[in-house]
């Protein structure tokens, strides 16, 4: 739960600022952009509606700047790990498991680190990732856009069998799954039944989604007319 600051705690701008995306993040991770009003917020943040105006402006840029505080770093951190391998020997391409390792490491270092949003903030990506607002979609899509450049050349280069349009879908569908498992809590309830002392280990999830993912990323250019009439015959 968010603790709440009494208004006449006097703070600095700065300060005001952190509390209201700390009480943002929270309640957009537990009830979604559209359930969360401005008043939770305020009410959790201690602060007034004039506040949150003055250094947002709407719930969109809100919701947009808690996004962008933990997703900048983030992200720039995959990217300066991918550059890290791709100099270790740059006379040959990247392995897919270490490209797919760039992605995953920062998610984790950020999911061992509630000063950064823990898995808070992971759970509250998933839920942006899934939303259907167009301005959410919009944004995480811009937010992204360098990052997924740079790590498609990658892939591409260990991939070269793969048309880039296949890849695309690949990489589309890395990035579905790997959000919607740490956003959500089936995968927690299936890790409970089976070790009820890692229920919450975010590691364990990807270490188990890593070789999903390496499967589908490596597996052999589909014939769709193929897949296509399996369809139609399922379907009768």
């Amino acid at each position: 739960m968010v603790k709440v600051i009494p208004l006449d705690t006097p703070q600095a701008p700065v300060a005001t600022k952190a509390r209201i995306l700390d009480a943002a993040e929270t309640l957009f991770m537990e009830h979604g952009f559209e359930a969360t009003s401005l008043r939770l917020i305020t009410a959790a943040a201690g602060v007034n509606l004039a506040a949150v105006n003055y250094h947002f402006g709407s719930k969109e840029e809100l919701f947009q700047a808690v996004l962008t505080r933990r997703l900048d770093p983030m992200n720039q951190a995959r990217l300066a790990l991918l550059d890290r391998y791709q100099a270790q020997d740059a006379s040959t391409p990247i392995a897919c498991e270490r490209i797919l390792a760039a992605l995953f490491i920062p998610a984790l270092t950020l999911a061992r680190d509630p000063a950064r949003g823990g898995t808070n903030f992971l759970r509250l990506l998933g839920r942006a990732y899934a939303d259907p607002a167009p301005f959410i979609r919009q944004f995480l899509s811009a937010q992204y856009a360098a990052m997924i450049a740079r790590f498609k050349d990658a892939f591409a280069q260990a991939l070269p069998h793969l048309p880039r349009k296949e890849l695309s879908w690949r990489l589309h569908f890395i990035m579905g799954a790997l959000s919607y498992t740490l956003a959500g809590t089936d995968a927690l309830k299936i890790i409970a039944e089976l070790n009820p002392v890692e229920t919450d280990n975010d590691e364990v999830l990807l270490r188990r989604l890593a070789p999903f993912l390496l499967a589908g990323l490596t597996a052999p250019l589909p014939e769709l007319s193929e897949v296509s009439r399996e369809f139609d015959n399922a379907l009768g």
